[in-house]
C-alpha cells in the first residue's frame, strides 16, 4: 500500500512527457511554438536616424549619438522635427541645431518647444523670426529664461536683428545673468558717455557687457591711464578692448611688446592712437614688426606714432608695395624719397595712378608683376624686376 501511494505521488509531482506518436508530428509541434513566439523588435538606431532624418554627417552623427543612447523610439524625435519644419527651419538649419544641441530632438514639443514660441511671440517675434532665432541660440531655447533675457536686449539695442547680430557675435550675452552683469556694466558704461547701441560696432562692442563688472571698471581706469580722453571714439574703444581682454591678458600684452622693444611711451602712444593693437595675434604683430623694422628700415618710435602700419596685410599690401618703390628707385624714376606710412595707407586706385601706371612702358610687366603680388601670390617678378635696369 505505501508502495503504491509513493508511485501515485511520484506520478503527480513528475508526470510523463507526452510523445508523439511519430517524429513528423514532433517536428510540426516544434515549428508551432516558433511560429506564435513573438519576435522582439530591432533596436532605434540612433546614428542612422540623425542621418537620415537630421541631415548630419555621418561623423557628426557618430559624436551626437553618444548624448542620445537613451533613445528607444524616433516618435518623440519625429515629432520634434515636425515642429522644427513647421516654423520653417530648413534641413541644414535643423542639422545645425542638432549638432549643437543633441537633446533639443528629446524636448517635449507641447510643454517646452511650443511654449517658448508662444513666450516669444508675447515679445512680439514672428515665426520667421523665431525660426532665425533657433539656429542662433541653440539649448538656450530650451530654457525658460530666454524671453525675459532677449526681452532685456531688445530694449538695449533696438531691434530684433540687432539682437540677433549681437547673440551670433557674443553667445555669452544670453547666459549672462542681466542684473548681476548686464546692468552694471551698462550702468558703468554710461558714466563714462559710451552708449553700445549707438555705435556702429554694436555687435562687437556688446562683447564687454557680459565681462565681470570688475574687469570694465578696471578698463575705464586704464583707459584714463593711457591718456585716452573720454568722449573720444579712442576712449570708447580702449575702454572696450581693455574690458574684453581683462587685466590679466593685458599684462601678458604689455609683456609681450616690452620683448619686442617696445618702451612704456612707445606704448602709450600707439594705444591713444589706436587701441586695437593690443588685441592684435601676438604672431602676426612679431611677423608686422620684423618686417617693418628689418625688411623696410622703420624704428619702433616712427611706429609706435603711426600704429595703424602694423594692422595692413603684409603680403598683400606692405610687401608688394615695398617691393614696387624698390622698383623704381632701383631704375631711377623716383627722385623723391617716398615717406613710407604715405605710401602704405593710400588707397590701392591711388597707389596705381601715382606709382604704376606712369611706369608700366618704363618698365615692362611692371602693371601684371604688381597686380599679382597684390594677390598674395608672392613678389618674385617684382624682385626679378628690381635687379633689372631698364632705359629711363
Amino acid at each position: 500500500m505505501i508502495h503504491l501511494r509513493r508511485s501515485f505521488l511520484s506520478r503527480l509531482l513528475h508526470p510523463p512527457c507526452p510523445t508523439p506518436a511519430n517524429p513528423l508530428a514532433l517536428h510540426r509541434l516544434l515549428s508551432s511554438a516558433a511560429a506564435a513566439a513573438p519576435i522582439p523588435p530591432e533596436p532605434f538606431a540612433v546614428e542612422d536616424y540623425l542621418v537620415d532624418s537630421c541631415g548630419l554627417t555621418r561623423a557628426r552623427a557618430k559624436k551626437a549619438s553618444g548624448k542620445l543612447s537613451h533613445l528607444r523610439s524616433p516618435s518623440n524625435p519625429d515629432a520634434v522635427l515636425a515642429f522644427l519644419s513647421g516654423l520653417g527651419l530648413s534641413r541644414p538649419d535643423i542639422a545645425a541645431v542638432v549638432v549643437n544641441d543633441p537633446l533639443f530632438i528629446c524636448a517635449r514639443v507641447d510643454k517646452t518647444l511650443a511654449t517658448r514660441v508662444a513666450e516669444l511671440a508675447d515679445l512680439g517675434l514672428s515665426r520667421s523670426q523665431i525660426a532665425r532665432l533657433i539656429p542662433v541660440v541653440r539649448s538656450l531655447f530650451r530654457c525658460k529664461s530666454l524671453a525675459p533675457r532677449l526681452a532685456f536686449l531688445l530694449t538695449v539695442f533696438g531691434s530684433f536683428d540687432r539682437c540677433l547680430e549681437v547673440i551670433k557675435t557674443n553667445y555669452g550675452v544670453l547666459s549672462s545673468n542681466v542684473e548681476a552683469v548686464i546692468k552694471p556694466n551698462l550702468a558703468v558704461l554710461k558714466e563714462c558717455g559710451i552708449s553700445i547701441a549707438d555705435r556702429p560696432s554694436y555687435a562687437f562692442a556688446s562683447r564687454v557687457i557680459s565681462r565681470p563688472t570688475k574687469h570694465l571698471e578696471e578698463a575705464v581706469v586704464l583707459a584714463n591711464e593711457f591718456g585716452a580722453k573720454q568722449g573720444t571714439r579712442v576712449f570708447t574703444n580702449a575702454v572696450m578692448i581693455f574690458g574684453i581682454l581683462g587685466q590679466e591678458k593685458l599684462a601678458k600684452k604689455l609683456e609681450f611688446f616690452k620683448k619686442l622693444g617696445w618702451s612704456q611711451d612707445d606704448l602709450s602712444l600707439a594705444v591713444r592712437s589706436m587701441p586695437h593693437i593690443l588685441a592684435m595675434k601676438e604672431e602676426r604683430m612679431r611677423r608686422g614688426m620684423k618686417f617693418l623694422t628689418e625688411d623696410v628700415g622703420l624704428e619702433i618710435p616712427y611706429i609706435a606714432r603711426r600704429p595703424a602700419l602694423t594692422m595692413y596685410s603684409i603680403e598683400r599690401r606692405l610687401l608688394p608695395r615695398h617691393c614696387l618703390i624698390n622698383v623704381l628707385k632701383g631704375n631711377g624714376l623716383l627722385k623723391a624719397d617716398y615717406d613710407f606710412y604715405n605710401i602704405s595707407v593710400i588707397s590701392n586706385d591711388d597707389f596705381m595712378e601715382k606709382f604704376v601706371q606712369p611706369y608700366v612702358e618704363s618698365v615692362p610687366g611692371l602693371g601684371d608683376a604688381y597686380a599679382s603680388s597684390c594677390t598674395g601670390c608672392g613678389v618674385h617678378q617684382l624682385k626679378l624686376l628690381s635687379k633689372r635696369k631698364t632705359k629711363c
